[in-house]
C-alpha cells in the first residue's frame, strides 16, 4: 500500500485542524490587505475585502455544519449502540478483505 503523506497523522487531518488553518489564513489575508494600505487599488481593496469576507463565512458554516454532522452520527450511535457496533465490523471486515484481496493482486 502506498503513502503519499507520510508525516500526517490522524490529528493533523482532522477538521479541526483545517478550520484552525483557515481561520490563521483568513487573519494573514486581512493583515496583508491592510498592510498593502494605498499602495492598493480601491477596486483591489474592495475585492480582497470581499474575498476575506466570504472566506471567513464559508469557515463559520463549515464548522457549524461539522458540529451538527457530529452531533447527529452521536445521537444515532446512542439510539442504536449495537448495530452501528455491527455496521461498523461489518465495514471493517469489508475493508479488510478488498485491501486483503488487492495486496493478493500483484
Amino acid at each position: 500500500m502506498e503513502t503519499y503523506f507520510s508525516n500526517l497523522t490522524a490529528e493533523e487531518g482532522t477538521k479541526e485542524r483545517l478550520l484552525r488553518d483557515l481561520a490563521i489564513l483568513a487573519q494573514d489575508a486581512e493583515e496583508l490587505v491592510k498592510a498593502i494600505g494605498s499602495q492598493a487599488a480601491e477596486k483591489s481593496k474592495v475585492e480582497l475585502a470581499s474575498a476575506l469576507e466570504r472566506l471567513k463565512t464559508n469557515c463559520r458554516a463549515l464548522r457549524d455544519k461539522s458540529a451538527l454532522s457530529a452531533r447527529a452520527a452521536d445521537r444515532v450511535i446512542r439510539e442504536h449502540p449495537y448495530q452501528s457496533i455491527g455496521l461498523a465490523f461489518g465495514a471493517g471486515l469489508l475493508l479488510g478483505v478488498l485491501v486483503n484481496r488487492n495486496g493478493h493482486d500483484d
